[in-house]
């Protein structure tokens, strides 16, 4: 057997591997190893000494890229924290001008809500609890005069009033509500800010030697940032500008406000003055006409009572005229039994007659005096119950008018608030 080795094999026992002979080389080959393995190390050592170099030079200029970049990176990281907090301080300084303008809007609202509270509970209120009280004047007065007039229009004037302000007070709480919006977006801004500036001011601290640094092996990317430097910048001018909008609706707002109070006021006011003088004329007029009347009453009864003494003297007049005819009868009754030619129609019989028939004329004269004295005093005591009647329903009037209707306008009191 020939090869590698070679295997003797006995019965019996075990196999044994016999190793083969080394290799023999001649020496040509021996020198060509030799020059070969040199220059192998010969190259070996250029290129360690190229590489080492090579190293040295890389190691440096990487530690000047690496500061390098560190600088940049620092140098734009106090950039940003500048513009992040000139934008915050424009931000705040905004802020604080809608805060202003939000508190002095929230004041022109309480004093839009305490006109409109008193328009209601007062103003309205009164009037038509004078027209009320008014619907309980008696007979005649019961009148559509100059003073329901002037009232129904206070009380159209009041509503108009009240409708402006409720109007007003909804537009001055939507533009609250606006400015407290635009404050909800600018605080939200300013958080962010904050936090960035928390952020990179802490980034700014950091160096390659400080604690805690730590490669991240993790498989999102570390610069997941998709808005732009331009977005960014637009947020911000945004909610400036819209906080800038905001404010200058404001302050014409409250201008406005302070318009619509002085021209409520004063058109209330003014017919306030044009009812109240109403009042005033149609409470002289009653007060005049009552005079007329208690003057007519006092004559009436004066008449009356001078009436009645009349009827008496007409009455005790009659009833002396009733003796003279019967003295006038009974003569002629006596005449008339004279005897034979005595029972003549003489002079004094003819006188008889004549004051007979002149009394009869007398008392029938009398009687209708009497009557139409009577008359006369019935019509006097009607007239005087009249007169009464009316003075009462005067009374009355003015008691509604001057003394409920102008004590409940007394606490009408109108004023800018």
């Amino acid at each position: 057997m020939s090869g590698m080795s070679k295997i003797k094999m006995d019965m019996g026992q075990s196999m044994v591997i016999v190793p083969p002979p080394p290799q023999r080389f001649t020496i040509n080959e021996w020198k060509l190893n030799n020059r070969y393995r040199y220059r192998c190390s010969e190259a070996q050592q250029e290129l360690a000494d190229r590489l080492l170099a090579e190293s040295d030079r890389v190691c440096e200029l990487s530690a000047e890229t690496v500061k390098a970049n560190k600088e940049e990176t620092d140098h734009y990281l106090k950039e940003k924290l500048d513009d992040i907090e000139f934008r915050k301080q424009e931000l705040l300084r905004v802020r604080k001008e809608v805060l202003l303008e939000t508190d002095a809007l929230a004041t022109y609202k309480e004093r839009l809500m305490d006109a409109l509270s008193s328009v209601k509970r007062n103003a309205l209120v009164i009037c038509e609890k004078c027209l009320i009280a008014r619907e309980h004047r008696l007979g005649i007065d019961m009148v559509h005069d100059i003073v329901e007039m002037e009232l129904r229009k206070e009380c159209e004037v009041i509503k108009g009033a009240e409708n402006l302000l409720i109007r007003t007070l909804e537009q001055t709480q939507e533009q609250i509500r606006r400015l407290k919006a635009t404050l909800y977006y600018m605080d939200h801004d300013l958080e962010d800010k904050e936090n960035n500036l928390r952020i990179d001011r802490h980034n700014l601290t950091l160096k390659e030697t400080s604690f805690n640094l730590s490669l991240y092996h993790g498989t999102a990317a570390l610069d997941p940032s998709t808005i732009t430097l331009n977005e960014w910048e637009m947020q911000t001018n945004n909610n400036i500008i819209a906080a800038s909008k905001e404010i200058n609706s404001a302050r014409p707002m409250r201008c406005y406000i302070d318009t619509i109070l002085k021209e409520i006021i004063d058109d209330l006011n003014a017919q306030k003055y044009a009812t109240d003088e109403a009042f005033r004329i149609r409470i002289e007029e009653t007060k005049e006409a009552k005079t007329k009347l208690e003057l007519q009453h006092s004559e009436i009864m004066r008449q009356a009572n001078e009436m009645t003494r009349n009827i008496s003297r007409i009455e005790k007049s009659i009833a002396d005229k009733e003796a003279y005819m019967a003295l006038a009868h009974t003569r002629l009754g006596n005449r008339c039994q004279r005897p034979g030619l005595e029972l003549t129609r003489d002079l004094v019989e003819t006188y008889l007659v004549k004051e007979v028939y002149d009394l009869r004329q007398v008392v029938s004269d009398l009687q209708q005096t009497l009557c139409e004295a009577q008359a006369s005093l019935r019509y006097l005591l009607k007239t005087q119950i009249q007169l009464e009647e009316d003075i009462n329903v005067k009374t009355n009037t003015l008691k509604i008018d001057e003394v409920e209707c102008m004590t409940l306008r007394q606490s009408m009191d109108y004023h800018a608030y």
